[in-house]
């Protein structure tokens, strides 16, 4: 991936990541696709995982992936800290992330969600809740995250959604692929 200033962290390109948040369940899916410039590398690559010792947190990142994982480990340390508390877990590091020396180096962004919400991560201190239970980052998100909105009132299964929507995006997005990971959570009834 080129080089970008955190700041313009929404530019990037090279990945699809989306979360929907319905009926008591969340999703979120990536595609695999690592691309350096026009060139793809890697077909396969897994950008979407759980965290936590109980797996009750999952997690997608747009960026550079070595910075994604710093970030991974920084954020599970702070879910160790605050484990029933995702967005003040959140937005603890985004905190750090803003005024860390080395954290502000960081080029990537995260979608960090459990059964309840779904947050998006940047670099320059944003912890967003969207409003409509669809968040979609990196340079197919915005395809990815209309086709999600598009189909909410029509499909009740949350990964149903966000299946369809990757499939669009990966229609769209020379940068994304449909070689998907798909990781879900229900809430508890």
């Amino acid at each position: 991936m080129s080089k970008h200033s955190n700041t313009n962290a929404a530019n990037w390109c090279g990945t699809t990541i989306l979360a929907v948040h319905k009926n008591g369940k969340t999703v979120i899916a990536g595609d695999g696709q690592v691309s350096i410039g026009s060139t793809v590398i890697k077909g396969n690559a897994q950008k979407v995982r759980k965290l936590g010792t109980s797996g009750q947190v999952i997690t997608g990142f747009a960026g550079a992936t070595a910075d994604a994982m710093a970030l991974f480990e920084r954020l599970e340390t702070k879910l160790e800290q605050y484990p029933t508390q995702l967005a003040r877990a959140c937005v603890e590091l985004a905190k750090d992330w803003r005024t860390d020396r080395y954290m502000r180096r960081l080029e990537a962004m995260l979608i960090v969600a459990n059964s309840e919400t779904v947050l998006i991560l940047t670099g320059v201190g944003d912890v967003l809740e969207p409003e409509h239970g669809v968040a979609a980052i990196g340079s197919g998100g915005n395809f990815a995250q209309a086709a999600a909105r598009a189909l909410f009132d029509y499909e009740d299964d949350a990964e149903v959604i966000a299946r369809k929507a990757m499939e669009i995006a990966a229609e769209i997005c020379v940068y994304t692929n449909s070689n998907f990971t798909i990781e879900t959570l229900k809430r508890d009834t």
